[in-house]
């Protein structure tokens, strides 16, 4: 983090203070290599983080670099990559990630140029990227710091407990819950996914 301020500015909700006094300092782990935040974003969808994890570690298992170029992977046959516990379909997806990138239909090395609007509307061009994947790769990888993911089933259940909600909130509700937050949703995010166990790992 840059500066403190935005945990002085989340401080202002007492109930957001309560769960940034537990946590401690704001350290989330950005992916540098795009490539790899996005396969490991593909990876995640619909899993916990210990298969994800399992997952990716044999993936890159498979290669010599400590992680692998687009090319490696479109020349990775789709066996060797099943073997990794891998679906058919996040395969397919993440071959369909790799032959967009190769033919320049998706620069990665320019979409940091990009409003975070503009990332999402790029990234969800890509068969098996969906909103939620996309706003993991601002988070994760950009480090965009006001990206509020709505649909993410840890902010609703971080968001639950923090506010002792009978039920999971729903994406209009959550937005309103979010507008002090801004312009800082991503820290608070963080905190609130860190706030449960099940992601207290969460880089």
């Amino acid at each position: 983090m840059p500066s403190n301020k935005p945990i002085s500015f989340l401080k202002n909700e007492p109930k957001l203070a309560e769960i940034i006094k537990q946590i401690g300092p704001y350290k989330i782990k950005i992916t540098k290599n795009r490539f790899q935040s996005l396969v490991g974003a593909i990876v995640t969808q619909q899993l916990t983080g210990a298969a994800a994890n399992s997952i990716m570690r044999k993936f890159r298992k498979l290669y010599d670099t400590s992680f692998p170029k687009p090319i490696d992977v479109i020349k990775t046959s789709n066996q060797r990559l099943r073997k990794t516990g891998l679906s058919r379909m996040k395969i397919l997806y993440i071959k369909e990630l790799s032959k967009k990138i190769e033919r320049n239909e998706l620069n990665l090395r320019t979409i940091s140029k990009l409003k975070d609007d503009q990332v999402i509307q790029n990234l969800t061009e890509v068969k098996g990227i969906g909103r939620w994947t996309a706003e993991m790769f601002l988070i994760f990888s950009l480090g965009r710091l006001d990206v509020l993911p709505v649909d993410d089933l840890g902010l609703k259940k971080g968001i639950q407990l923090m506010f002792s909600l009978n039920e999971l909130p729903k994406g209009e509700q959550i937005e309103k819950l979010a507008q002090k937050w801004k312009p800082y949703r991503t820290v608070a995010t963080w905190y609130l996914w860190k706030s449960l166990k099940k992601f207290d790992t969460i880089g």
